[in-house]
């Protein structure tokens, strides 16, 4: 197998995480999304557990129920230009820009936590933060430590310790996160990460 093929299987192979991550971000069931597309809802479950092999004639009703680009569907990797092109989405009063497009062990945010306070909801899962405040401040709780952080501070803890983090109830606060799924890979780094994620946006986990 050469250099291109290799690619090209890698890519295949993340299709059914980035299908499933989609659906559960969206709360939507197979059965939903069945009668959305026309799709059945067994071959949906195959294609996101890699069991089917994805076609044009399954991605495109998919790319547009889920209202996004083929290229994003499909991770297809870009030639030529390495930028990653930023598409900020809001969630729970939070904006949120991903930095990284590749699957792997480590996912990149940016986001803009509004400055309403909100209840604390502390949860576990595996995996490793690190959290950089561009501007603002941010109340972080992590076992038994609340404390605050300003500008400038950078915080890194185990998320299999219990944790959340919010604004401060005063100020707008921008920050640049790093989930890190040691040992994960494919489905199991993409389910971690999508589980983070909707922590991250305010929501329950996935």
């Amino acid at each position: 197998m050469d250099e291109h093929d290799a690619v090209i299987d890698a890519t295949l192979e993340q299709i059914g995480p980035r299908l499933q991550a989609l659906r559960l971000r969206r709360g939507a069931t197979l059965a939903e999304v069945a009668s959305a597309t026309g799709i059945s809802k067994s071959t949906l479950s195959r294609l996101e557990t890699g069991q089917r092999r994805a076609s044009l004639e399954l991605l495109l009703p998919l790319a547009r129920m889920y209202r996004v680009s083929l290229d994003d569907l499909v991770g297809a990797p870009e030639t030529g230009d390495p930028r990653v092109r930023l598409r900020p989405r809001r969630v729970n009063g939070r904006t949120v820009v991903a930095l990284t497009r590749q699957p792997g062990e480590r996912h990149a945010w940016k986001i803009i936590v509004p400055s309403e306070a909100s209840e604390p909801k502390l949860t576990s899962h595996e995996g490793s933060s690190w959290m950089y405040v561009l501007t603002g401040r941010i109340r972080l709780i992590v076992g038994d430590r609340d404390i605050v952080l300003e500008a400038g501070e950078v915080a890194e803890f185990d998320t299999r310790t219990p944790h959340w983090f919010g604004a401060d109830g005063e100020h707008d606060a921008e920050i640049l996160t790093i989930f890190g799924a040691e040992g994960g890979h494919g489905q199991r780094s993409t389910d971690l990460a999508t589980r983070h994620l909707a922590e991250v946006l305010g929501g329950p986990p996935q």
